[in-house]
């Protein structure tokens, strides 16, 4: 704990250190399962014949995870974390088991499904949960553990999936997670079950979700959530089709999923508004460029390099290691001598030269040590950047939007990375016809545009305001109902 803390922020600190570890816990076991399946998955598809649907399995989480932010969100909002915390982690456990269990990799997707339904849930629950219990101050400490739970599955996630994958059975990889989940939710549980819904920040205007109307509200953005994950699937399935149909199938699925992402994010995050909506259109084209490459690279080392299971998640671990290692760099630096906006600027374009060169050294077939390297300066830069961009969500904020806000920023986070992966999993098919090193470096190349495109849209971070009373950023203007929101 560092000493520019307030008193009070120290006495939260300590109270909560056993949810604190907790909520890293989550993160933790997310990350090694997440981790884990990248590096398994090549075997996965080859032993239940499924390389069609090798994207489809990536995507179909990050595609209903959209759901899960959404309910989640408007949930916590109406009613505080508890419920949807047990909600999210019961369809996180369940999908597991299903992954875990699967005879073919068509219920393997389905079970993908559900997992990330509850995956995405989870994750806007932790962010309420921070801005319910923590105050103001103590957000970047706390999300820089959130980055930093992700050393040790880094270390050992990738090696240890590819152990058990060769010695014990890759459907383990998802039954160990599914266990260790449950009394890590439950220590959560404990602190949050008597938080409620939050009082209104003006007595004149109720949240969101309890205004008139409000059930109308969310039934409208879990409609369009629904949407959006339908149309990402069947952009990620049109892989699977032939001639003319790939084509009208991905560009009906990519222009649908568009439409549905507008209705859920805050106005102006298509154009990159400054403030609020180009922090979340920065984080949506980050996840999309940064996910939509790290999938490709152990693909790549394992059928073009003839590598193990094992030393391919050895490029994993590298960029892990340097995302934790920069998420606690950011951490310790604070806002004072590294300014949020400025974090954001200098990680998304880290992020770009880092995938822009893991693509050079793709293309020349580099050595396997030399990807470890670029790979791993991607993975520094996300550690700068993402931390700052959720502490920039709920500092622009009101207290009672902090859940739809926070699911906003994660249904960027999981839609730009589920259709990345649906666009890659087309443009794979289109180049496998030249084979070689070609169809991976395509794919690689458009995660560089998109990283590109994040490290532009990172200079509109900053909102118009000055300041707050108290000398903070004042919360940026957002809308009072996200699900009306347009590009």
């Amino acid at each position: 704990m560092p000493a520019a803390v307030t008193p009070d922020a120290r006495a939260v600190w300590t109270r909560l250190r056993a949810t604190t570890w907790a909520l890293c816990a989550i993160v933790f076991l997310a990350a090694f399962e997440s981790l884990a399946v990248t590096t398994v998955m090549p075997t996965v598809s080859l032993e239940l014949d499924g390389a069609g649907l090798y994207a489809v399995a990536f995507a179909a989480p990050l595609a209903s995870g959209v759901v899960g932010m959404v309910l989640a969100g408007a949930w916590a909002d109406r009613t505080g974390p508890a419920r949807p915390l047990v909600a999210a982690a019961g369809a996180f456990v369940l999908g597991l088991v299903v992954a875990g269990l699967a005879p073919t990799m068509v219920v393997l997707a389905g079970g993908r499904l559900l997992q990330g339904l509850g995956g995405g849930a989870l994750t806007v629950v932790s962010y309420v949960v921070v801005a319910r219990l923590y105050p103001g101050e103590l957000h970047p400490r706390v999300f820089a553990g959130f980055s930093a739970a992700w050393v040790v599955p880094s270390l050992v996630g990738p090696p240890v999936a590819g152990l058990v994958t060769e010695h014990l059975h890759w459907r383990w990889v998802f039954l160990a997670v599914a266990v260790l989940v449950v009394p890590v939710v439950a220590v959560v549980l404990r602190r949050v079950a008597p938080v409620g819904a939050p009082e209104p920040a003006d007595a004149s205007r109720a949240a969101p979700d309890r205004a008139a109307g409000g059930s109308r509200v969310a039934s409208r953005r879990v409609a369009w959530a629904v949407l959006a994950a339908v149309a990402v699937l069947a952009l990620g399935a049109s892989a699977e089709l032939t001639g003319a149909a790939t084509t009208a199938t991905a560009v009906v699925g990519g222009g649908v999923a568009l439409v549905a992402l507008a209705r859920l994010v805050p106005a102006g995050t298509l154009r990159a508004v400054r403030g609020l909506p180009a922090v979340v259109a920065s984080r949506g084209l980050l996840a999309g460029a940064f996910f939509g490459a790290e999938v490709y690279l152990p693909y790549l080392l394992t059928r073009r390099y003839d590598v193990a299971a094992t030393l391919a998640g050895v490029t994993l671990t590298g960029a892990a290691l340097t995302w934790a290692l920069a998420s606690w760099l950011q951490g310790r630096l604070g806002e004072t001598r590294l300014g949020h906006e400025r974090a954001i600027r200098v990680g998304t374009i880290v992020v770009t030269l880092g995938i822009a060169a893991s693509t050079l050294a793709a293309a020349v077939h580099a050595p396997v040590p030399v990807l470890v390297v670029t790979w791993a300066t991607a993975g520094f830069g996300m550690g700068l950047t993402y931390a700052r961009q959720t502490v920039l969500v709920l500092r622009y904020s009101s207290r009672e939007a902090a859940g739809t806000n926070s699911s906003a920023l994660s249904v960027a986070d999981s839609i730009g990375a589920s259709m990345a992966l649906a666009v890659t999993g087309v443009v794979f098919a289109a180049a496998a016809d030249q084979g070689g090193d070609a169809p991976y470096v395509a794919c690689l190349a458009l995660t560089v545009v998109l990283a590109a495109g994040s490290a532009v849209v990172a200079r509109r971070v900053a909102a118009r305001q000055a300041t707050g009373p108290a000398g903070s950023p004042a919360p940026a203007v957002e809308p009072t109902d996200p699900s009306a929101a347009r590009t």
